[in-house]
């Protein structure tokens, strides 16, 4: 009896990672809100690194379990070590996703790890939900040998089965050597994406909206400026980006650059509205801190403008006299009512009605760790002249160490998930504290009627407690798919 119960188990986590596939066609679901009535997310795959933290230990693929109704919820049920030391595991994607509904032989099987230092890009299989295994490994020389590309970042899957990694510069980390590398179905090196004569400036994050026949790109810096911590001279000195790089879809080429100029500096994640009819989205620009809204103009090219605006803070005790909320990761609700982003060192996740993309009000907000939070050595300064600390609450009896940083939500947007650590070498900068204590994971309940924030007290995963000590957990992904790996055609 006991085996029977868990092949049902095993079956019906199956069933999740594959989106109901049996019933709607290939992975994912048909639209967006058809997905939103998908199944509650029960295990969460996270990218963990050691890489910078002195600990000569490979990073792994933890797989969380967040049901609450499991006696091991909130907790780390299996780790896949990679098989080499300094990868820097960071963004994930799927090799199919509900860009490939419409295809009966696809399968969201594979999970999709790049590595942001090594360069390798690792092929996770997901066939058995709660303990993944390395299929593949595809090795760095391979891909400069084809392409010239190093450093990959975001991972989509194409409804083509292709699959297309951005990579941020060549193996001298240089910014001009980047573009868009493609791997086929079996995660061998196509080639480059993008048209000869046709890479961006700068690369980071993509996303496509092929009704619109468009891919919009962004541009976070040079890999041998970022690589060695932020250095705010790097940004004078043009090793940073500021532009988003518009390109026809699915053929490639180069078609607008947009400057954002200097209220949009260090442009990094960016999301179209999931409506695929939709000719609008945002970008978060973390060094200045705005959220910027671009749009198809009534002459059919691209413009922007900044939608909302986080003021720096007054402080003191820290290097600078002001200090950037730096966002460094946002998302949309799969009804595109609401957007959700960090502030990695003020230490807040906002939430914003997008309901009217041009006028976002901010309908919650909550306080999960940051520079100035109470009992930290920085203090904000009012006005006034007083200063003042941001309350953190505890968790399960732990204070809340480093920022917000990447955040992932429930397919119902009623559950919010996050993460602290940012990139190894900019932890150990900003929250030295994470280097000696690791990250930890938060789960924020969330108001979808009237809007509003609320910490979720019985959900704390402690990445302290890592049997080969405390590791820097990133990026969240859900075994049938989430908010930031479906695109829908």
């Amino acid at each position: 009896m006991a085996t029977d119960i868990s092949v049902m188990e095993h079956a019906t986590i199956r069933e999740e990672m594959e989106g109901n596939c049996s019933k709607w066609g290939g992975p994912g679901y048909s639209t967006p809100l058809v997905a939103m009535s998908g199944p509650r997310e029960s295990l969460l795959y996270v990218t963990c690194v050691y890489s910078g933290t002195g600990r000569q230990k490979p990073d792994y693929l933890a797989t969380v379990d967040v049901d609450p109704n499991s006696p091991t919820y909130s907790k780390v049920i299996h780790r896949l070590a990679m098989p080499y030391i300094g990868d820097e595991l960071h963004h994930s994607g799927w090799n199919s996703c509900s860009s490939c509904h419409g295809d009966p032989s696809a399968n969201r099987r594979f999970l999709v790890l790049p590595s942001l230092l090594s360069g390798r890009i690792y092929a996770v299989d997901t066939l058995d939900p709660k303990a993944p295994s390395l299929h593949k490994v595809v090795e760095p020389a391979d891909i400069v040998a084809k392409t010239g590309l190093a450093y990959p970042h975001t991972s989509h899957c194409l409804a083509s089965g292709d699959i297309m990694v951005s990579c941020l510069g060549d193996q001298d980390g240089k910014a001009e050597g980047n573009g868009f590398l493609l791997l086929d179905s079996q995660f061998n090196v196509k080639g480059r994406w993008e048209k000869p004569g046709h890479s961006p400036l700068f690369g980071y994050d993509y996303w496509y909206q092929p009704r619109h026949k468009t891919m919009i790109s962004t541009s976070w810096g040079a890999p041998l400026a970022f690589t060695k911590g932020f250095n705010l001279q790097h940004v004078s000195d043009g090793l940073y980006g500021r532009h988003l790089f518009v390109y026809s879809w699915p053929d490639g080429k180069l078609k607008q650059t947009l400057d954002l100029g200097n209220t949009g500096l260090l442009p990094l994640e960016i999301r179209f509205l999931h409506d695929p009819s939709k000719d609008t989205g945002f970008v978060g620009c973390a060094l200045t801190s705005n959220m910027v809204r671009f749009f198809k103009t009534p002459a059919e090219s691209w413009s922007h403008e900044v939608a909302i605006s986080v003021e720096p803070l007054k402080v003191k005790n820290w290097i600078l006299h002001e200090m950037p909320g730096l966002i460094t990761d946002f998302l949309i609700s799969l009804d595109d009512r609401f957007l959700y982003f960090v502030n990695w060192l003020h230490g807040d996740v906002r939430q914003y009605n997008i309901e009217d993309p041009k006028n976002p009000k901010l309908t919650g907000q909550v306080w999960v760790g940051g520079l100035p939070q109470k009992g930290g050595q920085v203090v904000a300064e009012a006005e006034d002249g007083s200063t003042f600390q941001f309350d953190v609450p505890e968790v399960q009896g732990k204070r809340l160490r480093g920022g917000p940083q990447m955040i992932q939500l429930s397919l119902d947007g009623k559950r919010l998930y996050v993460t602290n650590s940012l990139f190894s070498v900019w932890d150990q900068q900003f929250y030295p504290e994470l280097m000696e204590k690791g990250s930890h994971m938060l789960q924020i309940d969330v108001d979808t009627e009237k809007g509003g924030l609320k910490l979720n007290p019985n959900f704390f995963v402690d990445f302290e407690a890592e049997p080969d000590g405390p590791s820097l957990a990133h990026e969240m992904r859900y075994p049938g798919g989430d908010c930031t790996s479906d695109i829908w055609i």
